[in-house]
């Protein structure tokens, strides 16, 4: 089941930064919205776990997410159901709960949510990450070793 959940995938993109503030999110989320008008389907990952903001920018903050006989269902994104989301923002209470974690739940949750998320068909997951280079970011690309990677893009200040 676990290569099962990301066989349909055919190109994993991360989007990462040295640091904070500089619209990885941003960027992820209109690179899905580019993709989607282009035709593809498309899926977000969002691994920022400390600031998980694509359910907001996607107008899906209060959404639910469920379970199927493969894993968790991931929310999608607008009339036309193109855009599926995964996102810790869905499992928290209320969307503003801070996530204080050590590294081992951290990296758990990450590979939980490469392993037990039914994606289905997409053309491209994008994975958008925490800022820094953090273990998060070894757990995500330990993660997904095995899939198809095809390659990240990084975002930058120009100071």
């Amino acid at each position: 089941a676990e290569r099962a959940n990301l066989a349909g995938v055919r190109h994993i993109l991360l989007v990462l930064s040295g640091k904070g503030g500089v619209g990885k999110s941003t960027i992820s989320t209109e690179l899905a919205l580019a993709l989607r008008s282009a035709g593809k389907r498309v899926g977000i990952l969002d691994v920022d776990l400390c600031g998980p903001s694509i359910p907001r920018m996607l107008r899906v903050q209060d959404s639910a997410v469920h379970q199927c006989d493969s894993g968790w269902v991931p929310v999608f994104v607008g009339q036309d159901k193109a855009i599926a989301l995964m996102s810790i923002g869905f499992l928290l209470e209320r969307p503003d709960d801070a996530v204080v974690w050590r590294g081992p739940k951290k990296n758990a949750l990450i590979k939980q949510f490469v392993t037990d998320v039914a994606w289905g068909d997409l053309d491209f997951l994008i994975v958008d990450t925490p800022p820094g280079t953090s273990d998060e970011h070894i757990s995500t690309v330990e993660a997904l070793r095995p899939f198809q990677l095809l390659g990240a893009v990084l975002v930058t200040t120009p100071q």
